[in-house]
């Protein structure tokens, strides 16, 4: 069942799937795009009001079951319901025929189980790619960069409380981007805005080390204000939206829940693992722990160029063959 309840954590590892099941294949990268921008300005909130998941208790009370899910346990007359009230029109004919096929192919092919994925090179493949793009947003050092900005910040001349209110301004700057990154994907391409997202993004950290070293002097405390700004701009525009809806694209409906939920997964656990060893390695060796994400971004830059297959303007079944 596709109802959302529980913790955060829940919330947000099942809304991909939830949002992919709803709408229709016409627009997924904007509701994706929207998606991570409002995780972000959910995370926003919670850090201005120290409130998590009040927002998240009142809308899970107005969200329901998605069509397909309606569907798949034989209530077609609420899946159409559904789907009319989705999209403001009463001809949903052509998009129940669509959940009807693939509920029929569902059942010919079964659901992939994890024994596919590990056996199966064509499923296994694309779930490393997933899982790998996945934790390489998290350890490109996202969160670092936030957690260090009100320091950078002060250290730039600003007092704390300009400094909480400018790393305000660069969460807002992140949200915006990551919005406007869906009309640059179809420009650019899925690939080609990865790839120049972390290759900015190790520049920019590597910079930002060495400039971390001499912030007492004014044109480096300035320039590293400047440099965190250009890092949150390069993340959002590729890294920060395209992991979530490149899985999407990469598997059929067979296979698709299952690898979601494991490379979603491991992107939390890589956020988990930042969280918890940043601030130690941090005290240990100061701003030289940039140095780490400086050199994973150029380990994830060439693993994307080597890797991961271009998915713009190509049919599910053009991707499905790269791994065959």
């Amino acid at each position: 069942m596709w109802r959302l309840d529980g913790s955060s954590c829940h919330f947000v590892l099942i809304l991909p799937t939830y949002f992919a099941d709803r709408w229709p294949q016409t627009c997924p990268n904007l509701i994706f795009a929207v998606m991570v921008a409002a995780i972000g300005a959910g995370f926003q909130h919670g850090y201005n009001t120290g409130v998590l998941n009040a927002p998240q208790n009142v809308i899970e009370k107005w969200m329901s079951d998605t069509p397909k899910h309606e569907f798949n346990h034989g209530h077609t007359e609420r899946a159409q319901k559904s789907l009319k009230w989705l999209r403001g029109r009463d001809d949903v004919s052509a998009e129940m025929s669509t959940i009807q096929t693939e509920a029929e192919q569902e059942k010919a092919i079964g659901k992939a189980g994890f024994k596919q994925f590990v056996q199966n090179p064509s499923l296994r493949k694309p779930l490393i790619i997933a899982i790998v793009v996945m934790v390489a947003q998290q350890l490109s050092g996202i969160n670092a960069v936030i957690y260090y900005s009100t320091q950078i910040f002060q250290d730039a001349g600003m007092g704390q409380n300009e400094a909480q209110v400018a790393t305000l301004i660069m969460g807002s700057v992140n949200i915006i981007m990551t919005v406007t990154s869906v009309f640059l994907v179809e420009i650019a391409g899925r690939k080609t805005l990865l790839l120049i997202g972390f290759g900015l993004m190790f520049v920019v950290t590597a910079l930002l080390a060495v400039l971390m070293e001499f912030i007492e002097y004014g044109f480096a405390s300035y320039m590293c204000v400047a440099l965190v700004v250009l890092f949150i701009v390069c993340f959002a525009t590729g890294p920060g939206s395209i992991p979530w809806f490149l899985v999407s694209e990469l598997f059929g409906q067979d296979a698709r829940p299952l690898a979601a939920s494991i490379s979603i997964g491991c992107n939390w656990i890589a956020n988990f693992c930042v969280g918890l060893f940043f601030l130690p390695l941090q005290s240990l060796i100061g701003a030289k722990v940039f140095i780490i994400f400086a050199v994973l971004q150029l380990l994830f830059t060439l693993f994307i160029f080597f890797k991961v297959p271009e998915t713009k303007n190509k049919s599910l079944e053009e991707v499905l063959q790269y791994f065959k």
